[in-house]
């Protein structure tokens, strides 16, 4: 329960922040949700290596619901007349108004990355025999994180003067980084829930089916 409202709470927050864009350098430009996005991939890692892929999917579509949720409340809010003497409605749609392109990238961004970082850990594990769990976070992280910033600039910004494909590789970069940085306190993370939970999966016949509903065996 706690890693799931963690994964929720990242996701949320980085939907939120990601409209301010950071410099670094000089030329290259990164939205703020660059800063926690990353934790949400590292808590998908964690619930994949402990609970199975079958779990990260439950896990995965409830943060994609719990978003939506917010968005449409969000989108609401918009609408209701403000006070006579509130003054912040242009700052109001300028942080929680999404367009529907922005909203539909983030969407299938999320999505996709989610369930490819989730199968590729998987998959490792088996083939790894439960070894190097470095390998798994990062390589699943690799694919994950390049196909969630590859689908979102893409759908958010191609066809516009914002799109420049270096972007996808920025975006990329960076969240593979904070992977890397972040492994010793994933595998203490994954070593401590082991031992709490008495739970190591290994998704010997497991569907890699987003929408599938049946349970691993084990």
């Amino acid at each position: 329960m706690v890693v799931t409202a963690l994964f929720v709470t990242c996701l949320i927050t980085a939907n939120i922040i990601a409209v301010k864009l950071i410099a670094v350098g000089s030329s290259i430009v990164l939205p703020a949700a660059i800063l926690v996005f990353p934790l949400s991939y590292i808590i998908g890692d964690v619930l994949t290596e402990v609970y199975g892929f079958a779990w990260a999917r439950r896990v995965i579509w409830l943060g994609f619901l719990c978003n939506l949720i917010f968005v449409f409340f969000a989108w609401v809010g918009g609408l209701l007349p403000g006070a006579s003497f509130w003054q912040g409605q242009s700052a109001y749609e300028t942080i929680l108004g999404y367009t529907p392109r922005l909203l539909a990238a983030s969407f299938c961004g999320y999505l996709i990355g989610s369930f490819a970082n989730a199968a590729v850990m998987s998959r490792m594990k088996l083939l790894t025999r439960g070894r190097h769990l470095w390998s798994r976070t990062i390589g699943s992280t690799v694919v994950g994180e390049g196909l969630d910033s590859a689908v979102f600039i893409t759908i958010a910004f191609i066809g516009t003067p914002a799109f420049a494909p270096i972007f996808i590789v920025y975006h990329w970069v960076a969240k593979t980084f904070i992977e890397v940085a972040a492994t010793p306190f994933t595998y203490k993370v994954v070593n401590y829930l082991k031992g709490v939970e008495k739970s190591d999966a290994y998704d010997f016949n497991v569907s890699f089916n987003p929408f599938s509903l049946a349970e691993a065996k084990r």
